[in-house]
């Protein structure tokens, strides 16, 4: 399925990984440190993020130190897709190699809070609902986007390995 839908969180540039996953909650489980993401800048992040809403940001998202919960926390979360201008490369390959869908696009700050997006990541295709816009953002190669739909890179080895052994 190429079609995501969801409400936005939207913020902006140079979001690094101590403000996703702050690090006073590092020695936390995930499923607690999580409560926490975002809260330096949005404390409502963490409890009312719903699963389905989409993540966007604009410039250098995920910047920073390489923290491997930023992405862990997001997961927690419900984040299954994210969108931004660009992405700090670390954190753009962790979000996939958990399963979290990490689109670029250039117009993100044509997109607002609370606005209803749906994507077509197989097309590169924004369409804001609530604004009636349309953007272009980058295709997502149907090997990434299977990675991603498997629940990220150990659940896509596994997948294949069970592929393969059958043969």
């Amino acid at each position: 399925m190429s079609l995501i839908e969801g409400k936005v969180w939207k913020y902006g540039d140079n979001i690094n990984t101590d403000i996703i996953s702050p690090a006073i909650y590092m020695e936390r489980s995930v499923a607690e440190a999580a409560k926490y993401t975002m809260s330096p800048i949005d404390e409502t992040f963490g409890t009312e993020y719903k699963p389905g809403d989409i993540f966007v940001a604009e410039r250098n998202l995920g910047s920073g130190s390489s923290r491997e919960t930023a992405p862990l926390v997001l997961k927690e979360l419900g984040v299954k897709t994210i969108v931004a201008k660009s992405y700090a490369r670390i954190f753009y390959r962790n979000c996939i190699n958990v399963g979290i869908l990490t689109i670029e696009c250039a117009e993100t700050d044509k997109i607002h809070k609370d606005d209803i997006i749906a994507i077509d990541y197989e097309k590169g295709i924004i369409t804001n609902k609530t604004r009636g816009e349309q953007y272009t953002a980058q295709q997502i190669p149907p090997h990434i986007a299977k990675l991603v739909n498997l629940g990220g890179l150990i659940p896509y080895l596994e997948h294949w390995q069970e592929e393969h052994a059958a043969k």
